[in-house]
């Protein structure tokens, strides 16, 4: 299937790693300019580096922190002026620390707003314009499978993921005259270092192997096994494609069946 990303221009939040970087590497290998960003120069410049190495497209470093809202104009911006459009945002953001309701106070909750939730209105705020003039726009925020079943001790990405749902569905209506569909990816137990950073803290809490922690894991997901980044990112690139023509305002999870929800 040709899904309609050569020549696009994709800004892809946080992508120096992880899934950003796995999805920015697909967007890439369909044909899409992308925008690479992150906190760390070294890491950015490589990643896009090795993109357009690896896909032959463009692939434009901007260093951002997302919780800075200069650095979020800018990133859109310099999208804009390296390419001259801009057809599809991804936005992006490392979750939150772990920890229960007790663990955190204001300064923690204010922190994880601003990276996971305000950070996404920053992003579609500024990217809006540019695909409104163009009447044609794809917007696709990662989440988390917390969109559907609350995790256990990730308190703030709960609550703020959650966030990020109910602006994407509100958006989707609003947005959907113009041309630009909005929706919501939330990846289960994808083999990325967030997700063996959070295993290794189970391990400790429990006092048990970190080994043992992802066999239980593995144990609770249909499919045996966490998943790969590049499985994850080849749905978010169909969702942010022109040859997604009806799909919008929804939720999908990427997580080998492990949420039972309906």
């Amino acid at each position: 299937m040709d899904l309609g990303l050569g020549g696009h221009v994709a800004v892809v939040a946080a992508s120096s790693k992880g899934l950003g970087r796995a999805t920015a590497m697909q967007l890439a290998a369909e044909g899409a300019r992308v925008v690479v960003s992150g906190r760390d120069e070294a890491e950015v410049r490589k990643t896009a580096a090795e993109i357009e190495r690896a896909t032959g497209s463009e692939a434009e470093p901007v260093i951002a922190d997302l919780t800075r809202a200069a650095d979020v104009e800018e990133l859109v911006q310099r999208a804009v002026e390296r390419f001259g459009s801009l057809e599809v945002l991804i936005t992006n953001a490392g979750g939150p620390p772990p920890g229960s309701f007790d663990s955190f106070g204001d300064g923690d909750w204010q922190r994880a707003f601003e990276l996971n939730l305000l950070s996404v209105v920053r992003l579609i705020r500024a990217a809006l314009p540019h695909m409104r003039g163009r009447g044609y726009g794809r917007i696709v925020n990662f989440t988390s499978s917390s969109i559907k079943q609350p995790i256990d001790n990730l308190i703030l990405s709960n609550t703020f993921r959650a966030g990020v749902l109910g602006l994407a569905k509100t958006l989707a209506g609003e947005l959907a005259p113009d041309g630009i569909l909005v929706n919501t990816i939330g990846p289960g137990r994808i083999a990325t270092g967030r997700l063996f950073s959070i295993d290794e803290g189970q391990a400790e809490r429990l006092g048990i192997p970190v080994e043992q922690v992802r066999e239980r894991s593995e144990s609770q997901i249909p499919l045996g096994r966490y998943g790969e980044p590049e499985e994850f990112a080849r749905v978010a690139a169909f969702l942010a494609s022109g040859a997604n023509t009806y799909v919008t305002g929804q939720a999908l999870l990427v997580d080998g069946g492990m949420v039972r929800a309906i």
